[in-house]
């Protein structure tokens, strides 16, 4: 089960970055073309929330039940503490992605209460630009500390956390 969800929570990472520069595209080529917010913007923003979501749920199914790190992690949070692996994957990966679907969920309500179309395209943009720019830095990117493949696919092994047994 944690192989299929990591590939299903890998692919899905794809679809929220698309998303996400599709709906940050859209609110700033309408704000600053002071264009109206179309049906189009509506569906850009719906479909960002969605992936978000879905990636959230997969997210925490891994975190809570799946994932060897953070199964070690919530049983022994001061070692994931001193970890810095371990604690990237209990704390921060988890905290960083948070924030980012509660801004995303925050634009959508802005959005509506917003009195004029280039209001609503200048709250998408900056909102979700800054969503996207919290997703992008919580990725764990190949050749970074925490990095991990493009693309999980099948029964990819999971690396070792350095410093533990």
């Amino acid at each position: 089960m944690y192989v299929l969800v990591l590939t299903i929570h890998s692919l899905v990472r794809w679809l929220v970055l698309v998303l996400g520069v599709v709906a940050v595209g859209r609110g700033l080529r309408g704000w600053i073309g002071r264009r109206s917010w179309d049906p189009q913007d509506e569906r850009a923003s719906l479909l960002l929330l969605v992936a978000l979501d879905v990636q959230l749920l997969l997210g925490l199914l891994l975190y809570l039940f799946l994932s060897p790190f953070t199964t070690l992690a919530l049983r022994e949070m001061g070692v994931a503490m001193r970890n810095a692996p371990l604690r990237y994957w209990a704390v921060e990966h988890l905290t960083m992605m948070l924030v980012a679907v509660v801004i995303v969920h925050v634009a959508r309500v802005r959005i509506k209460r917003a009195a004029d179309p280039t209001a609503r395209h200048r709250r998408a943009t900056v909102l979700f630009a800054v969503a996207l720019i919290l997703i992008l830095a919580a990725i764990p990117w190949p050749g970074t500390r925490n990095g991990r493949p493009l693309l999980r696919l099948g029964s990819q092994t999971t690396p070792a956390l350095p410093g533990l047994p």
